[in-house]
């Protein structure tokens, strides 16, 4: 197994068996990750032997947050453009782009034609094999959103969790073909909403949305999300809930933490791989209530359900 980044969900997961007794190898196992990757985490983020999750995520986060992003030079982007209306492949623009002081990937290349294809360019066209390919590699199937609205024109007050009423949304896939839970968490309180749906789809999806949501409508100010095909609903959702809706940069689960955090902790209650059409909507219930009557050192140990009634009832 390659090494990959971990989650706050999956470090959670980390935490969870330590306090069990678990070897490194068995954890990895575990939350099925490389075994350097639990090492490495251990090591970096492990402090006088005891490992807190919360602080690990924190400190990743503010490591990633002093790394400065990588952009395409602007001269570098028009000789792609260019190339490409010459019928060149990305690997040939690429070869050249390192020859003449211009590097670039391939794979860059592949996406910026994938966003203007979006945005309703007609690079794509100048590929080879047009619309049929314009991005390679194993985490290419990623859904075009319409009309995205990018998690940095999200307000700040946001990322402060001072506010109350910022959610963030994700799914949680079972055993293949038979559904998936739709997971909501409120930033400040913790609160955290699971509903089933027969399908992934992306009108299934918005329908849970909207319909877990709507109670609390006047306290939905923004939603943030990845960048999965089922929420290309998303502007519906927007309009029927009177909100914002936000998608986080592709390949950053950091940005939606805590949702991650939670799905990590409802695999305990719906392992992966469960076969969600014998998990009842009664057991997804009990599964969040338990979730949300758990104290949570960042709530003073608190629940998180007494904590979102006190915020409703203040608001």
């Amino acid at each position: 197994m390659s090494y990959q980044q971990l989650t706050e969900g999956k470090r959670y997961q980390i935490s969870a068996l330590l306090a069990q007794g678990c070897s490194p190898a068995a954890i990895a196992k575990a939350v099925e990750v490389h075994r350097s990757t639990v090492y490495r985490e251990l090591r970096r983020n492990g402090r006088n032997g005891v490992y807190e999750p919360e602080l690990a995520q924190a400190a990743t986060v503010a490591r990633r947050a002093r790394t400065p992003k990588y952009r395409v030079p602007e001269q570098t982007v028009l000789y792609v453009e260019l190339a490409l209306s010459w019928q060149w492949s990305p690997e040939q623009i690429s070869g050249i782009g390192s020859r003449i002081g211009m590097p670039v990937s391939h794979e860059w290349i592949y996406r910026h034609v994938a966003a203007d294809k979006a945005r309703g360019g007609k690079l794509y066209k100048a590929l080879r094999q047009g619309h049929k390919r314009y991005r390679r590699g194993k985490n290419s199937k990623r859904s075009v959103i319409p009309e995205p609205r990018s998690i940095d024109e999200r307000p700040a007050i946001v990322d402060t969790r001072e506010r109350f009423g910022d959610w963030e949304v994700d799914t949680v896939l079972g055993k293949p073909g038979t559904g998936a839970l739709v997971t909501l968490v409120e930033r400040k309180s913790r609160m955290y909403l699971v509903r089933k749906v027969e399908t992934k789809r992306a009108a299934d999806v918005r329908d849970a949305i909207i319909n877990m949501l709507k109670p609390y409508a006047a306290h939905v100010h923004t939603i943030t999300a990845d960048n999965g095909a089922e929420f290309v609903e998303h502007r519906d959702i927007a309009k029927a809930l009177d909100t914002d809706v936000y998608f986080a940069h592709p390949y950053s689960s950091w940005e939606r933490g805590l949702n991650e955090n939670f799905n990590g902790l409802l695999r305990q209650y719906i392992p992966k791989g469960t076969d969600l059409r014998t998990i009842s909507d009664d057991d997804v219930r009990r599964a969040e209530k338990r979730l949300n009557q758990r104290p949570r050192k960042c709530l003073e140990f608190r629940q998180p359900e007494v904590v979102f009634q006190e915020y409703l009832q203040a608001a």
